[in-house]
């Protein structure tokens, strides 16, 4: 499955890494400058997607997720979506669907890091004042 959403999304014209699980995601971060985005299933070995995306947020980075699921429920999907989750997508997932989600994703990353580079210019300004 992994395989072959990375063949779809590097079709689409995307960069794509992928780990076997959430820790593996989480040891091998260097926290990079480029907008990026997480597709996550529910249900991964040892760290589940929504342990994950409660633990990064615990770390303080912030980055967009959308989700796919073969075994999610609306309560899941609400306490994902509620928890900054720009899509809870049922499996078999759309590639159009999974493709649009990532793009809004994407565009999620880049609009927060504008925003984070616009107030640190402006905290750096006022500390030179």
């Amino acid at each position: 499955m992994r395989r072959a959403l990375a063949r779809l999304i590097k079709s689409a014209g995307h960069n794509v890494q992928t780990f076997a699980s959430a820790r593996e995601f989480l040891d091998t971060q260097a926290g990079g400058d480029e907008a990026a985005c997480l597709v996550l299933d529910v249900r991964m070995p040892g760290v589940t997607g929504i342990d994950l995306q409660r633990e990064l947020q615990t770390l303080n980075r912030d980055v967009p997720i959308v989700f796919i699921t073969g075994h999610g429920d609306i309560p899941m999907s609400v306490k994902a979506m509620k928890a900054g989750a720009v899509d809870f997508l049922p499996k078999p997932v759309k590639d159009t669907d999974l493709l649009r989600a990532i793009e809004q994703a994407l565009a999620r990353a880049w609009r927060d890091r504008a925003a984070r580079a616009k107030n640190w210019q402006t905290s750096k300004a006022a500390s030179k004042s």
